[in-house]
């Protein structure tokens, strides 16, 4: 059993760090947990949504938060060793997975544009693993991305005392006042350490005809779900190259002005979640395939963050990362990708497993 104690959230990106200090009151349901944030009874939520918009939410009312400018003086010792126990599917089928997307994706009356498919990695650990060791590896890894920790308790029995951790390239949605600003990725491509094929790499995903398609639909489906609520949005032209440690991105930022700054945070990533860079176009046909094909995702392709009782807010998609066990001695990490008509199945296999990269690199799995 795990005899270390991790703060139920946190939040660490290129803008600070928050941190919760105990639960005050956990939220499954996320319009009681909205109410609450209306009416002050909970001054500021933090937590996860799942993938499923539908299923129980983890979301808190903290005791305290704290805010810092870098990542609190955690552990940082070695980690336990963790080894892959099995593949969820097997690639083999996996590929058959996506071969079947393609074949409706290609079909007159498929009714199906994109959409992103999954695999999991099932970890054993021979001691418990320390979610706060895990991410300080993922921060150190990457000052750039989110590295978010979510004890999962409040979504129910199933879920107690799991946690998620990770540490995602992926802005779904931030709001400051009536400013709200997104900076979507779909479309990726490995980094490599030769400089030359790392740059190669990188400027034939800009060139992708499949990639920039992909992203477009991300980008259409998040413009549509904005227009309404945003007056004054700003969506460049041209998606431009960003990348992790392991990967490369096509990121395109957006930004809008709020018609209405009762619209908070949370309210604009309910809205925008889940978008085609973890589900698909159309949003629900898309959904129901994933869930035909893959159960529930739980957590995975969430989103996690904060809203406070101005409305401002941060809420990042919650990928590149994996659901610890309530003892810690197992972990489930997914990796996924979009799969359109073009798709070829071998090539998204080797996608997910350079982004399988990030969160194995943390726990110490050999690669």
């Amino acid at each position: 059993m795990k005899t270390f104690t991790e703060p139920p959230f946190a939040l660490c990106g290129p803008r600070g760090t928050l941190v919760a200090d105990g639960v005050q009151t956990h939220y499954c349901d996320v319009a009681a947990a909205q109410a609450a944030l209306r009416s002050g009874a909970a001054p500021i939520l933090l937590g996860a949504l799942p993938f499923d918009p539908a299923r129980p939410a983890a979301l808190m009312a903290p005791s305290a938060v704290r805010r810092t400018d870098t990542v609190p003086d955690w552990p940082t010792g070695t980690p336990p060793k963790v080894r892959i126990a099995a593949a969820v599917p097997p690639p083999a089928e996996y590929r058959a997975r996506i071969a079947r997307a393609r074949d409706r994706l290609a079909a007159p009356d498929g009714g199906l544009h994109k959409v992103v498919l999954a695999r999991a990695l099932h970890l054993v650990a021979e001691a418990p693993i320390d979610a706060r060791t895990v991410l300080r590896q993922l921060v150190a890894a990457d000052h750039a991305a989110y590295g978010y920790l979510v004890d999962l308790t409040a979504a129910g029995t199933s879920y107690t005392g799991t946690a998620l951790v990770g540490a995602s390239p992926e802005l779904l949605v931030a709001r400051s006042g009536d400013q709200v600003f997104c900076q979507p990725f779909a479309g990726s491509a490995p980094r490599a350490a030769d400089p030359v094929l790392d740059a190669a790499n990188g400027a034939a995903l800009a060139d992708s005809a499949k990639n920039r398609h992909e992203h477009q639909l991300v980008i259409d489906t998040m413009r549509a779900a904005l227009e309404p609520l945003c007056d004054e949005l700003v969506i460049a032209s041209e998606p431009h190259l960003s990348s992790t440690a392991a990967v490369w991105h096509l990121c395109t930022p957006i930004k809008g002005r709020l018609r209405d700054t009762s619209t908070t945070a949370i309210d604009l990533a309910l809205a925008l979640h889940p978008t085609p860079a973890v589900g698909g176009v159309p949003t629900t046909t898309a959904a129901e395939f994933i869930a035909e094909l893959e159960g529930d995702r739980g957590f995975y392709a969430g989103a996690v963050g904060w809203c406070d009782s101005r409305g401002d807010g941060d809420w990042v998609v919650s990928i590149r990362g994996a659901q610890l066990s309530a003892d810690r001695l197992t972990a489930r990490a997914h990796a996924g990708g979009g799969i359109v008509a073009e798709s070829d199945p071998d090539d998204e296999v080797d996608e997910t497993t350079t982004k399988f990269a990030t969160i194995l690199s943390a726990l110490g799995v050999e690669q």
